[in-house]
């Protein structure tokens, strides 16, 4: 990930400089939120479109297994006729990038749209963030060097980033986590507020203006613990979000697999095909709560009563093989949004097991050990486990939970793969 700012930039005649970037910061998180909004909104109505008026209208079920199946074949093969045929190829493989890199040429941008809205229409088990966060810095980056051509390309990128995340999760703290680690590591004199000033206004604008839109992805929350937990409890999150890291890794390790093996194929057409097929098999044995990006599907679940311990366990490993497939077929998208459903779905497994630990505690770790794994960022991953449990009893408990997962996942390899499809081995830029 890119710095957040340039130290250099910001050093002489600070204060004057944070405030005169504030304007930009603002029409960063601002566009972030509406690009965000306005690619979640479009994807929603081809999704009422593909998996409710076309199926009614000819009479089929669209829970129906070759529905399902289908629908995600015919979505491998749209996305794969975008990316080997159109101008700008959808960009690069959302598997051998990570957030923050340089921005995309605009030519770009409406084919990576194109992608990333099929699949979430779709049904593929990818989330929104990773080609937002793209499009959103090709728009951001030729619009303000026009607008503001002092504003240095980096810190644009990591305005951009920070915007959209703060639209993601409808709070600017995400993003302040996000980037503390970072900003605590570069170099100069500046107090470490003052090094996140300008990525907390870029994401307080986002996840205001994404509030304001009524878009905000992540609308559930967990039944608190009723009152303090007790040692049972922490012993119980001790364990619990390590395994769940471990389950994580596992889908790791199939992905970087899985990535090889599909880009032998090395026609995007037939490996993206053949992904929506797999997927498709994948959605009929797990069935509808399985697909999609996850984000509402685990409010579902969260709200759903008396399932066994041998159902939600099955739930969660559909899910994250789901992901393992989507992000190694050639599918545009990222994957917190599903790992966070493969962390409810283990986390009330855990709570079959152990319904005496409190909900709250057994979903909030086991999606902080996911998260984890899947992501390789300790303090996104809190806050996504502390944001859906709204539960301030638990946040200390987590605080201790993440020390054995991150042991677990620390020497593991990351959720990136080895090459783009082509044999070169992808830049990493955090």
């Amino acid at each position: 990930m890119t710095e957040p700012a340039s130290e250099g930039f910001l050093e002489k005649n600070r204060v004057r400089t944070l405030a005169a970037l504030s304007v930009p910061a603002v029409l960063v998180g601002v566009v972030s939120a509406l690009i965000l909004f306005g690619l979640d909104e479009l994807s929603y109505l081809l999704q009422e479109l593909l998996w409710d008026v076309l199926p009614h209208a000819a009479g089929i079920d669209p829970d129906g297994g070759w529905w399902v199946f289908g629908m995600l074949t015919a979505t491998g093969l749209a996305v794969g006729l975008i990316v080997r045929y159109l101008p700008g190829h959808a960009g690069p493989d959302s598997a051998a990038t990570e957030f923050g890199g340089p921005a995309l040429p605009l030519k770009v941008v409406p084919t990576l749209a194109a992608a990333a809205v099929i699949g979430l229409a779709g049904g593929v088990s990818l989330g929104p963030e990773n080609p937002v966060i793209a499009i959103n810095t090709a728009v951001l980056t030729a619009l303000l060097t026009r607008l503001f051509s002092r504003v240095p390309a980096r810190l644009i990128i990591g305005l951009t980033v920070a915007g959209t995340v703060g639209a993601l999760f409808g709070t600017p703290v995400a993003a302040a986590l996000l980037f503390t680690g970072m900003a605590g590591s570069m170099a100069g004199k500046a107090a470490l507020f003052d090094k996140l000033f300008l990525p907390l206004v870029a994401a307080g604008a986002g996840a205001a203006t994404m509030i304001l839109l009524g878009g905000t992805l992540l609308k559930f929350s967990l039944p608190d613990a009723g009152g303090d937990t007790d040692l049972w409890d922490v012993l119980a999150g001790l364990v619990i979000a390590p395994v769940a890291a471990a389950l994580g890794l596992a889908g790791v390790f199939a992905f970087r697999w899985a990535h090889r093996l599909f880009h032998r194929l090395a026609n995007p057409v037939l490996f993206t095909t053949l992904g929506g097929a797999l997927l498709g098999l994948l959605g009929v044995l797990g069935g509808p709560l399985t697909l999609f990006k996850g984000a509402t599907e685990s409010g579902e679940l969260l709200r759903s009563t008396g399932e066994s311990f041998g159902y939600l366990l099955f739930l969660a490993v559909v899910k994250l093989a789901a992901l393992v497939v989507a992000s190694a077929a050639g599918f545009r998208g990222g994957r917190i949004f599903p790992a966070l459903f493969a962390g409810v779905a283990f986390g009330l497994a855990a709570n079959a097991l152990l319904p005496d630990v409190p909900v709250s505690v057994t979903v909030s770790t086991a999606v902080l050990g996911l998260v984890l794994a899947v992501a390789r960022d300790g303090w996104l991953a809190l806050f996504v486990a502390v944001i859906i449990t709204g539960d301030a009893t638990v946040t200390a408990l987590l605080c201790l939970a993440v020390l054995p997962a991150w042991l677990v996942v620390t020497n593991a390899p990351h959720w990136l793969a080895d090459d783009g499809g082509d044999g070169v081995r992808p830049r990493r830029t955090a």
